[in-house]
């Protein structure tokens, strides 16, 4: 249970920009980045160091102050001043503003009275605030004498796996937990039925005890006895369901819906889903209560094929040597589907494309925020075997090309000239150097070279069947 008092905080609020580790020119995206840095190394589910939960909850109340830009005014003209209890002014007279009932408790009321702001809010909340709801949380100074006494549950953190898909579409997840709700029993009063409190005879009713010491001084410390509050139940007359606490634990399941464009570590509060206040130790059983709130850490898995950066997604597609010189096309995943993407000639590792709108939803508290980009980039497979064909065609390359530093084990010259004087007296010599080469290499010509040899012995054979009938004739003539 948590009342709203009007107790101001004694310890002082910390410089933002030195919890955060920016300086003071720093833009909102700066601060945000930093922000989330700090949020996920010392989150207490993944940090298990003793400083970690101050650490974590001096980053959110820095980023809550920084991320607003009345307090971030405030602080940079007036320091923590504007912020610390027993300053002079509250939060709307360092905005412009003011509170005329806010007398002289200062600070920014509804936040935590151990220093600083209540670690209550984060990057993820500002961005989803239809999730929330409802005013301030935590303890806070009662701003006015008029005030009623409200009674804040506490509230309860869980985490939650979710895939890189999951991410980029949005999802729903159902959230098990066992938070305090009002026993049905009592109503909520921890008490039997016909039972009453009674005033606390220890303190005759007021909460406090005074200790006299020495030198004629005074001091007032809270009552053991009934914990502040003045009246108890008696003996044998608590609930039997709560224990006189007016709560039981009851296992619940709270169906979140996670919009797409989420990041790992970021923090999702659904309003009102906490713990109920415990209203059977309350002065006033019957004073208005609300519920703590739930906070979903999202975790999100890593995925096989992309990356992120923000909302665009990084892609790395691996092409061949062949594509590389020669381009081509090939595809590509998105988050929907494949896509084919034309690869330039001479295309190189680390050459990258952009596919704009193909990205994650980007986060923001407008309707048309759009999507992000997908970056992709190439990556060249290198082949580190060749066979004997393979390794002549990439040589009769560097031949071409005049590359003298290539290293050659084909003895290609030979084949080259040979490949060169036989093209010359053949009937296809007007091929290319190297489609020559290749044609030869492979034997492709050597059927044609047959048949010119079966031509030429077939023409011989004709001319000397009519050599032969000739002869007779001019015989027969001179006779």
């Amino acid at each position: 249970m948590r009342p709203f008092h009007s107790t101001p905080s004694l310890s002082a609020t910390k410089d933002p920009y030195q919890v955060l580790g920016i300086n003071k020119s720093a833009s909102s995206s700066e601060i945000k980045k930093a922000y989330y840095g700090l949020a996920k190394k010392y989150h207490p589910d993944t940090n298990k160091e003793a400083s970690a939960k101050e650490k974590f909850a001096d980053a959110q109340s820095a980023y809550e102050l920084l991320s607003d830009s009345k307090k971030k005014q405030a602080w940079d003209q007036y320091g923590a001043a504007a912020f610390d209890g027993g300053a002079g002014f509250g939060a709307g007279d360092a905005a412009g503003g003011g509170n005329p009932f806010a007398g002289a408790s200062g600070g920014f009321g509804g936040f935590s009275s151990t220093g600083g702001f209540g670690a209550d809010f984060s990057g993820f909340e500002d961005l989803f605030s239809a999730f929330g709801g409802g005013g301030r949380r935590g303890r806070g100074g009662r701003a006015s004498p008029f005030q009623e006494e409200i009674l804040v549950g506490e509230n309860i953190e869980v985490q939650t796996n979710i895939s890189f898909m999951d991410a980029a579409k949005g999802t729903s997840k159902d959230i098990h937990i066992t938070p305090h709700v009002q026993c049905k029993t009592c109503k909520g009063d921890g008490l039997k039925k016909g039972a009453q409190r009674q005033p606390c005879q220890r303190c005759d009713g007021t909460g406090t005890r005074v200790h006299f010491v020495q030198g004629g001084f005074q001091m007032a410390s809270t009552c053991e006895a009934c914990g502040g509050q003045g009246v108890n139940i008696p003996p044998g007359s608590s609930c039997g369901t709560c224990h006189g606490n007016g709560v039981i634990r009851e296992r619940k399941t709270v169906r979140v819906d996670i919009p797409g464009g989420v990041e790992d570590g970021m923090r999702l509060r659904v309003s009102g889903e906490g713990d109920a206040p415990p209203t059977g130790s309350a002065v006033n059983p019957n004073a208005r209560t609300t519920s703590g709130d739930l906070y979903v850490f999202i975790r999100v898995t890593p995925d096989q094929k992309f990356s992120r950066a923000g909302s665009d997604i990084l892609y790395t597609a691996t092409i061949s040597l062949t594509t590389a010189v020669l381009g081509g096309e090939i595809k590509v995943p998105t988050l929907d589907n494949e896509v084919k993407v034309k690869v330039a000639t001479g295309t190189g590792t680390g050459d990258k494309i952009t596919l704009s709108g193909m990205g994650m939803k980007k986060l923001s508290g407008r309707s048309r925020a759009g999507n992000g980009d997908l970056r992709v980039e190439f990556k060249v497979q290198m082949p580190k075997y060749l066979s004997a064909n393979q390794r002549t065609i990439v040589e009769m390359l560097a031949e071409e090309m005049g590359d003298k530093t290539a290293k050659r084990v084909m003895n290609f010259g030979a084949t080259t000239s040979e490949s060169a004087s036989s093209s010359a007296a053949n009937s296809h010599k007007n091929e290319g150097f190297l489609k020559s080469a290749w044609h030869t290499l492979t034997g492709h010509h050597d059927h044609m070279e047959n048949e010119a040899s079966s031509n030429q012995e077939q023409k011989k054979s004709d001319a000397n069947q009519t050599k032969s009938e000739d002869e007779p004739k001019k015989a027969s003539g001179s006779g």
